[in-house]
């Protein structure tokens, strides 16, 4: 797909918002040290600032990202090197169906590359599950690799496996991602150019997005991730591992100590050792792998679990090493492991926001202590300035609005999955390693959607209260609280929309 150029115009908008962003801030600041409300809401109403920062903090994030594009364009790397050398392709595997297995096998054996080996790390704890890999090993003649135990997850059988491999480089794909004929032949030399260069990671997007809702704005949320996001962290030296569908320098994984085994997202962790260590990471765009989205809420709420609870934790130990080693990533590097690490705190930043319309309504409890004009005033410039610019910017990449709406219920209503999964990653509680299941798409029992449910109803009957109370009372304050409760239930309504069979 070609990809249109961000203007000129884009950027001087992109600067505007940062403008209107740094007003609105101030603004809010000023009025709230300077207010003069009981001790409670005073708390209460810097606990819902520091949330709003929090929110606008990785909105800027994101808008740095646009305009480091604008400053330093992205570009798949090109390379002419005619080398071939010796790649092994890793399929970890663990429970995985069959037929599943067998189309990855089937579309590495078919890699335009011949200096390859391909090996099954099979994990499985079930017997019938080791018996299927050790056909489809068999049948495929691919090398089958396995051991005694689950210790360290996927990262361990990785690391396990790489202790009997001696290729220059290897290709790590999951069990349900199929590689394109000419992935390697396109990678390999890239990493042959630059012999600092220990990754580089390709996109994910999902064939299965017709099969349920749920699968379809999954993987508009994956292609949101890879387009702004990875093209802007790449420029900046700071794109991670996302644990499938990239090629890894094996001297360079090697030299430090291998996959880290501590965190259940292996791939971001391994990633920040490399750069502390000085070696360089690349963003690839082009789409040459495709794999299975998860296809019901429960399979999506298993994902997202164990991705939140994994930046959790990297927020955690990076947070350690930049106390201890500020030296040893660049400003930005630290700036973006921030982001990724601390990005599903948004759960929590989110409850909180999402309870001030609510206590307003209910109980005339202030969050801003600023009149509605001067809040309108500073708040409207920024709020559409950065809803005109992330719209048109993804529509530019072809997205439409509606579906990047309908991603933005499905984060919505997933709120409770991360704020338990942050709480896990901070405390280091351990969890089994889970694979996302890929066998259908099975409406999840309301019973174990309470939690969505509770907020659904909470923002229903706010709703109905607000309405209420603007008939008789006819305030600006309430008009603006009212839209922002009904903005956030139809966000929530979407439990019934992806809830599907």
């Amino acid at each position: 797909m070609r990809k249109a150029p961000i203007s000129g115009l884009f950027v001087v908008l992109v600067v505007l918002l940062f403008i209107a962003l740094a007003v609105y801030v101030a603004v809010r600041g000023y009025f709230l040290v300077v207010s003069d409300y009981p001790l409670v809401e005073r708390i209460y109403g810097f606990v819902f600032f520091a949330a709003e920062l929090f929110v606008l903090l990785h909105g800027f994030g994101y808008f740095t990202n646009v305009l480091a594009l604008s400053i330093k364009p992205y570009r798949n790397q090109q390379a002419a090197s005619q080398e071939q050398p010796a790649v092994a392709i890793l399929i970890p595997a663990r429970h995985e169906p069959k037929e599943v297995l067998e189309q990855t096998l089937l579309a590495c054996r078919n890699l335009g590359y011949p200096n390859k080996t391909i090996y099954i790390l099979d994990d499985s704890s079930i017997l019938s599950y080791k018996d299927e890999a050790r056909e489809l090993a068999s049948r495929f003649n691919v090398e089958l690799f396995s051991r005694d135990g689950n210790r360290g997850a996927k990262a361990g059988m990785l690391n396990d496996a790489l202790a009997h491999i001696n290729a220059k480089y290897i290709a790590v794909f999951d069990a349900d991602q199929n590689p394109m004929p000419g992935f390697l032949q396109k990678i390999v030399p890239v990493l042959e150019a630059d012999s600092r260069l220990a990754l580089v990671q390709t996109p994910q997007f999902y064939t299965n997005t017709e099969e349920s809702r749920v699968a379809w704005s999954s993987n508009i949320q994956q292609a949101v991730f890879y387009e702004y996001i990875s093209e802007g962290k790449s420029v900046k030296n700071a794109m991670f591992c996302c644990g499938t569908n990239f090629v890894m320098r094996k001297d360079a994984l090697d030299s430090v100590g291998g996959f880290e085994e501590g965190s259940v997202t292996e791939d971001v962790a391994t990633t920040l050792k490399l750069h502390m260590a000085g070696w360089k990471s690349l963003y690839y765009e082009h789409a040459y792998v495709f794999g299975m989205a998860p296809e019901n809420l429960g399979s999506y709420f298993m994902q997202q679990n164990r991705w939140a609870m994994g930046s959790a934790q990297l927020f955690r130990k990076a947070a350690g090493l930049f106390l201890r080693l500020p030296g040893s990533l660049s400003p930005l590097q630290w700036f973006e492991y921030f982001l990724s690490g601390s990005y599903y705190f948004i759960g929590w930043a989110y409850l909180i926001l999402l309870s001030a319309p609510i206590s307003y309504i209910l109980f005339d409890t202030p969050s801003y202590f600023m009149d509605p004009s001067v809040f309108m005033l500073t708040f409207i410039p920024y709020f559409i300035l950065s809803v005109l610019l992330f719209y048109s910017g993804l529509e530019m990449r072809h997205f439409s609005p509606f579906n990047l709406i309908k991603g933005q219920m499905l984060a919505m209503i997933s709120i409770p999955v991360y704020m338990r999964a942050v709480v896990q990653g901070v405390l280091n509680i351990s969890v089994p390693f889970q694979v996302t299941p890929k066998d259908g798409a099975g409406a999840l029992s309301y019973t174990q959607l309470v939690p969505q449910l509770m907020l659904w109803v909470l923002h229903l009957a706010s709703l109905c209260w607000g309405l209420l109370r603007i008939y008789y009372e006819q305030d600006i304050s309430l008009f603006i609280n009212v839209f922002w409760i009904g903005y956030h239930l139809f966000l929530f309504s979407g439990l019934f929309y992806f809830n599907e069979e």
